[in-house]
């Protein structure tokens, strides 16, 4: 489907459709090449090419008008040759058939076009409702998002991340979906429900964790009870608590639910966060407790790397897996300003598709985070903090330094 858009932009000059030349210029061409050529190489039938080009490119009445044009250029064209020389009645027939059927498949193709540009807006509304936008600068935080589908047309899957202001401090949330499809796509929207509430209204980190596993099992109980599932599925996650000004701010808060373990990225080099020595949501009451909290040391040059497995799992064709932490580290060696949120989620993104050379077998999301150096909060953080819960606003999408943009 990308590469139908692409063919519908290459088409079109100064927002107007040009899809009807080639087939015209054709037309043209093979009336010119029958008239210079002698008896024994007669091509005037060629034009049954005319329309069947149409239906490729056009929409439903160009191709019916450029069928009806080649059918009375074949028969004035065939008419000037004398009668022993003409194509006759055959491929006459010939030029009106092909012209029919390509009418009837340029319906097909344009009916099948509008159906898959619906379903591609309902999965873009979907990617939006479950990563909304976020300012560029939130709640004290500059950050940087990018959202990678393993199914480019499908275009939103079961990973996840999200800013949330709070009077507590400001929380962030980057998770993964076991699986694929609707499915992980339903649970990612649930949990993030859950983390935009609970993450406003809960002081402690411990008991937004606690939220986010309640609501991961009652998501399986659900999902067991009306069948559609076998109520198995999880999701690995990352909870941080960043203080509000003032408070600690040279620690986060950090709760790992089984996820892969942030990078640590300052001008000086990169550290490894403590790993998730924890289960997954969903699967904690296994272990009969919930990860602990931990705290632990950021400064405030530093840039939290949060990255799902697609990151880590990308492989290259010998099968080697992706050196996040060392690519990385020696990325901001050669450049400290590399440490930027917005250069950093670059920098991994470009490196894990070269890495996999543009195959990627698992979404793949990459989210960076830091504190704003000049103490400015994104619009709307003061009016959460005292009137209660905001939505966001806009964060780009899938795609380069903004899910990413997938997702975002």
């Amino acid at each position: 489907m990308e590469y139908g858009r692409r063919r519908r932009r290459m088409l079109r000059v100064r927002g107007r459709s040009i899809a009807w030349v080639p087939p015209l210029l054709l037309l043209a061409g093979i009336v010119l090449l029958d008239y210079n050529t002698t008896e024994r190489f007669r091509i005037i039938s060629w034009i049954v090419l005319v329309p069947g080009i149409a239906a490729a490119i056009c929409g439903v009445w160009t191709t019916v008008a450029l069928t009806l044009l080649s059918v009375v250029t074949y028969v004035v064209a065939d008419s000037t040759w004398p009668d022993q020389y003409q194509a006759g009645l055959g491929d006459f027939v010939l030029v009106a058939l092909g012209g029919l059927l390509a009418v009837l498949a340029a319906a097909v193709r344009v009916r099948r076009e509008r159906e898959t540009l619906h379903i591609q807006d309902i999965a873009e509304t979907t990617r939006r409702t479950v990563l909304r936008p976020l300012p560029p600068r939130w709640a004290g935080l500059e950050h940087a998002g990018v959202y990678l589908a393993a199914d480019v047309d499908a275009r939103v899957g079961g990973d996840f991340y999200d800013i949330q202001p709070s009077p507590h401090g400001t929380r962030v949330l980057v998770g993964d979906v076991q699986g694929k499809g609707l499915g992980a796509v339903e649970a990612a929207a649930a949990l993030l429900g859950t983390f935009r509430e609970a993450g406003y209204h809960e002081g402690d980190l411990a008991t937004v964790a606690e939220r986010l596993e309640i609501r991961m099992r009652r998501h399986r109980v659900h999902l067991g009870a009306t069948g559609r599932e076998d109520g198995d599925r999880f999701a690995t996650a990352l909870l941080i608590g960043f203080h509000r000004e003032g408070a600690d701010e040279d620690t986060v808060e950090l709760v790992n639910f089984g996820h892969e373990p942030p990078l640590a990225v300052g001008p000086r080099g990169v550290r490894e966060l403590p790993s998730g020595d924890g289960l997954p949501l969903g699967l904690c009451d296994l272990a009969g407790a919930l990860p602990p909290v931990r705290r632990v040391p950021l400064a405030a040059e530093e840039t939290l790397l949060l990255v799902t497995d697609g990151v880590t799992e990308a492989r290259d064709q010998s099968g080697c897996f992706y050196p996040l932490a060392r690519e990385v580290a020696r990325a901001v060696i050669a450049d400290p300003r590399r440490s930027e949120p917005r250069r950093l989620v670059s920098l991994v993104r470009d490196g894990v598709l070269r890495h996999s050379r543009g195959r990627l077998d698992d979404d793949t999301t990459v989210f960076a985070v830091r504190r704003t150096t000049d103490g400015a909060a994104g619009e709307g953080e003061a009016g959460e903090g005292e009137a209660g819960d905001g939505a966001a606003g806009g964060r780009r999408g899938r795609g380069g330094g903004g899910r990413g943009g997938r997702r975002p």
